[in-house]
């Protein structure tokens, strides 16, 4: 009985600890666990869609439900499942890869965790009273047409999630400029941290143009505004404008991080200093600046003329330039090197080829005339996934294994990994590669059926079973990551013979990180010391007080509060109960704002005693 009560009370303690930490390695595990279950929501709506396309005029789910789940699955893989484990990445291993303690703003950390969560979730709860189901991209007039509350919701889950996006953007942005370890230059931070830095700074440019066009629909359809409405005085292409301004931005925001790992990986598999460091940096620096001018090549069809199209077709083509470059020094730093293959290795190798396919259809659809016959078929579907999973989602996975030791201090199973990668790769390929050809044959996307006799029956067969076979490398991965928690023996310090900081701190990582701040003496720091014979970072300060900051329930509290308000205006037209909700979870969270405004939250210290009995 005790045992229960102790196991109880343990279990609480840990839910608590979570609920109010503001410790940024503790946020980054928060942002894996809830992208990961978006991540498995969304897979199982894209098995759906398959299911359903499996075979001429198939009737597995209706038409209405169909619309749903695209809308649904769009949605939830690149704002729920994507981003957030990105910044649970980030979290977890920038401030260690720069030498800094923690994030500059611990608090809104956590705030800004908490927004994405109760975002994802007040998206989710449409399932119960009807989905959006206006395509992800929630195109005007379709979207303001809508019957139900569907898109009310994606509204809503989209702005409270968008904020706490921003947050941790700006956090970020802070953390990297003011808060890097002595010596740490800009010029000597790892790659991942320069595409933390340059996907901050794209997320501070990108979201509110989002922000403001979600606005502008919300208030056209709770409020009764005009802005997208043709009839009334308004543009309904402004919405297009205003989303992709914010949409392609958001791509490189999902890409860039990616390349970052990737850089990483490549360099400590290889036993190399990265290839062209400096030219990797001015690659991703001009990609985020191409980036925001090339919005409207979503948007060749819509009649904008032949001058706007050929400017953003010339400036598309551009940045498969810098694009280019990365690859090639990815190559070069493979070249010559001593190379170990393991599970983070194969899905770092298995990018390249992936996303360069992504990036050739990519120029072919940055050619305009060429696009009248590309848009809206199946081979922009097939584009689009060779970019986010050949890219991105390779880049998630590559990270976890490569990562997991510092985050979990367990390593992952090299066997199932491997079964994991080789099933995963080849259904992706299944999956997505033959759809580049239905869409040249004319398929069109979003289509609930198609017929018999057009000759688009194998392809879509070829494209579900490989769809099948990526579900079941995600199954083995997500019992790889259990099994290695059960039964995997702690993690070596340093196992991979890596050349970064995070890899220099103890094991489990403290939670301050580093008990002394290091000093840097130059690119790779880590490997700097291991090959003058130190194999531990100097210090650039004598052991001292510590000082970290108290945990807090507010963020928790405040997202809370922003939930039961956008519940409130979505059902305010309804029913003047929603009146409560709407102004009752507004007042929690102004009263939460209004505590952490006016109570004095000093924080506490480690103090140097407790630090050298510890290195004792």
């Amino acid at each position: 009985m005790s045992t229960a009560i102790a196991q109880k009370r343990s279990f609480a303690a840990v839910l608590w600890d979570y609920l109010t930490t503001v410790d940024h390695k503790k946020i980054g595990k928060l942002y894996l666990y809830g992208g990961g279950f978006f991540f498995l929501l969304g897979g199982i709506e894209a098995m759906i869609i398959r299911i359903q396309l499996i075979k001429p005029e198939n009737d597995f789910i209706s038409a209405g439900l169909y619309n749903e789940m695209i809308t649904m699955h769009g949605t939830t893989m690149i704002f729920f499942a994507a981003m957030p484990l990105l910044l649970g990445l980030m979290n977890a291993v920038m401030p260690l890869q720069i030498g800094a303690r923690d994030v500059a703003f611990p608090f809104v950390n956590a705030l800004g965790f908490w927004l994405f969560l109760f975002g994802g979730i007040m998206l989710n709860v449409s399932w119960l009273t009807g989905a959006p189901d206006a395509g992800w991209t929630g195109y005007a007039p379709l979207s303001t047409l809508s019957p139900g509350h569907g898109v009310d919701y994606y509204v809503l889950g989209l702005q409270i999630s968008g904020a706490g996006t921003l947050m941790g953007g700006i956090n970020f942005l802070v953390t990297i400029v003011n808060m890097r370890a002595p010596g740490m230059t800009f010029m000597r931070m790892p790659l991942f941290s320069w595409t933390t830095f340059v996907a901050s700074v794209l997320i501070l440019f990108a979201f509110p143009a989002l922000t403001v066009g979600l606005f502008l629909m919300m208030f056209d359809r709770m409020f009764g505004s005009a802005f997208f409405d043709v009839a009334l005085g308004g543009n309904s292409i402004i919405w297009q404008h205003l989303f992709w301004i914010f949409g392609h931005p958001e791509v490189y925001i999902l890409i860039l991080p990616a390349f970052g790992i990737f850089s990483e990986i490549f360099a400590t598999f290889s036993k190399k200093r990265l290839f062209g460091y400096t030219a990797m940096v001015f690659a991703t620096i001009l990609i985020a600046f191409l980036g925001f001018m090339v919005w409207a090549h979503h948007m060749f069809t819509v009649g904008m003329g032949p001058v706007a199209n050929s400017i953003f077709a010339v400036a598309t083509m551009a940045i498969a330039v810098p694009t280019g470059i990365k690859i090639f020094n990815w190559l070069l730093t493979l070249w010559g090197g001593n190379i170990t293959i393991n599970s983070a290795m194969l899905w770092s190798l298995a990018f390249i080829p992936s996303f360069t396919i992504g990036g050739m259809t990519g120029v072919m659809v940055a050619t305009s005339v060429a696009d009248y016959q590309y848009h809206d078929t199946y081979f922009v579907i097939a584009h689009f996934h060779y970019v986010i999973v050949g890219g991105t989602v390779f880049g998630i996975l590559a990270a976890l294994h490569y990562w997991w030791p510092l985050m979990f201090n367990r390593i992952l199973n090299e066997k199932l990994g491997k079964l994991a990668f080789w099933t995963f790769f080849i259904g992706f390929h299944l999956t997505f590669f033959i759809q580049h050809f239905l869409g040249l044959m004319g398929m069109p996307r979003r289509y609930w059926v198609f017929l018999k006799n057009q000759e688009l029956d194998l392809g879509n067969l070829i494209s579900s079973i490989g769809a099948f076979f990526m579900a079941f490398g995600v199954i083995v991965f997500v019992i790889n990551a259990i099994y290695s928690g059960i039964k995997g023996k702690p993690a070596p310090h340093d196992p991979w013979d890596a050349r970064t900081l995070e890899w220099a701190v103890a094991t489990p990582v403290p939670h301050y990180n580093f008990k002394q701040l290091p000093l840097v003496r130059g690119l790779d720091p880590l490997w700097i010391e291991k090959t003058e014979g130190n194999g531990k970072l100097t210090p650039a300060e004598p052991i001292g007080d510590i000082h970290m900051p108290n945990g807090s329930i507010l963020p928790f509290i405040m997202s809370v509060g922003f939930f039961i308000a956008g519940l409130g205006f979505i059902y305010h037209m309804d029913n003047n109960l929603a009146y409560i909700l709407l102004f009752g979870g507004m007042a929690l969270a102004l009263v939460c704002m209004l505590i952490r405004s006016l109570k004095d939250d000093h924080g506490y210290h480690i103090h140097k005693e407790e630090l050298e009995r510890e290195a004792d």
